[in-house]
């Protein structure tokens, strides 16, 4: 019993540990994100986990904002 409480245990922290964001673009669109994006200087783009659970990069230029939902 004790390693079924730490396995679910492990995986709420984990769970736990992504806060959702918004990214507005600079034309009013938005993005949806389930972590906060991350910024890449050496490439110039934020890089994130979309909705869908795969990884994407946008364009610091083309950022208005980022917030937490």
């Amino acid at each position: 019993m004790s390693k079924w409480f730490l396995v679910i245990s492990a995986f709420v922290l984990l769970t736990g540990c992504s806060t959702p964001h918004r990214i507005v673009l600079i034309d009013g669109s938005e993005i949806e994100t389930l972590d906060q994006p991350e910024y890449n200087k050496a490439t110039g783009f934020y890089e994130y986990e979309g909705a869908s659970g795969k990884d994407r990069a946008i364009n610091k230029d083309q950022v208005k904002s980022i917030s937490e939902l």
